[in-house]
């Protein structure tokens, strides 16, 4: 995982059970209720899921190699403000849905309009051909011409509308990430929107969510799913570290990973939270800079966490 850019980011175990909760509540068009404790990557993983630039190139051709990845890009992650209302919660959302639903929609229309003019060009100049000679049903090489070219176009004609069509149907997931935010009021909006279908819906907060939600019996009814973001595993910490992955702009001897003593202590101070572990390596950076230091020990890492504020759950 990375707090930077897409590119960065590393797919651990935890992020492959959110991404399948997140696509089966696509696929079903299921509310989805994902929950965990601070700290544990919720809201990284959700970006890294809803970012499209993972799966599209900043101009994206519509190529039958990446069109399927273009019909992957139909999510939105919505963080709602603060102070939210139904009303700025509809109107978010529904400016959100229109966005990402016809984002690629224009761009394949767009990028493929000049194929369907080729063909149209091509058919209208073997029409006048064939007119000159006898006209489209006679029974001349013109005309044979024509109704191979008319033919072509009408085929390129319906795959596209076929395929403009299938882009518009597709369902829309919306992933609202800090729900902890909207008071009841507000989900109600929510739960009307998903009413109206087309969509999936992944709400993700803090623990204590599913049990305040199943307080109100309509809501809860539509949930399909429920998914625990749990906290990393020591094998996948370890992982992280050994493939070499650090806090964006954080410097760190090549080999530091090879005191067992200093990555026992990091796991131990951490305890598999990803906030607090992208932390206490940043405070190790600093102070291996200002003791002048080369090699990351136990007692490096003791003093760095001297400095870090470590909640309790």
């Amino acid at each position: 995982m990375s707090s930077g850019a897409a590119a960065m980011f590393i797919e651990t175990q935890e992020y492959g059970r959110f991404r399948e909760f997140c696509d089966a509540c696509r696929t079903y068009q299921y509310i989805g209720l994902c929950y965990g404790f601070p700290g544990v990557g919720k809201t990284l993983s959700a970006r890294y899921y809803t970012d499209p630039k993972k799966l599209l190139p900043p101009f994206y051709w519509p190529s039958e190699a990446n069109f399927e990845k273009g019909l992957e890009s139909h999510v939105v992650l919505y963080t709602p403000p603060v102070a939210n209302s139904p009303g700025r919660v509809a109107s978010d959302l529904s400016r959100w849905r229109h966005c990402v639903s016809m984002t690629l929609a224009n761009h394949f229309r767009s990028e493929e309009k000049w194929k369907l003019r080729e063909l149209e060009e091509s058919m209208e100049v073997n029409w006048f051909a064939a007119y000159r000679n006898g006209g489209v049903d006679a029974d001349t090489d013109e005309a044979a011409e024509y109704s191979r070219a008319r033919d072509a176009y009408y085929a390129e004609w319906k795959r596209h509308h076929s395929r403009y069509q299938e882009i518009q149907s597709v369902p829309v997931l919306v992933v609202i990430d800090e729900v902890d935010r909207l008071k009841m009021a507000s989900l109600e909006q929510v739960r009307e929107i998903f009413d109206e279908g087309g969509m999936g819906l992944v709400l993700i907060g803090m623990p204590g969510l599913e049990k305040r939600l199943a307080r109100y019996a309509q809501f809860y009814s539509r949930v399909g799913f429920v998914h625990e973001f749990r906290s990393l595993a020591e094998k996948e910490v370890r992982g992280l570290l050994n493939q070499g992955w650090r806090p964006p702009g954080v410097a760190l001897p090549s080999d530091w990973v090879s005191d067992e003593e200093a990555v026992a202590a990091i796991l131990r101070i951490t305890d598999g939270n990803f906030r607090l572990l992208e932390r206490l390596l940043r405070q190790i950076a600093r102070v291996l800079k200002i003791n002048n230091l080369s090699k990351v020990t136990r007692a490096v890492v003791e003093v760095a966490r001297e400095s870090l504020v470590i909640g309790t759950e």
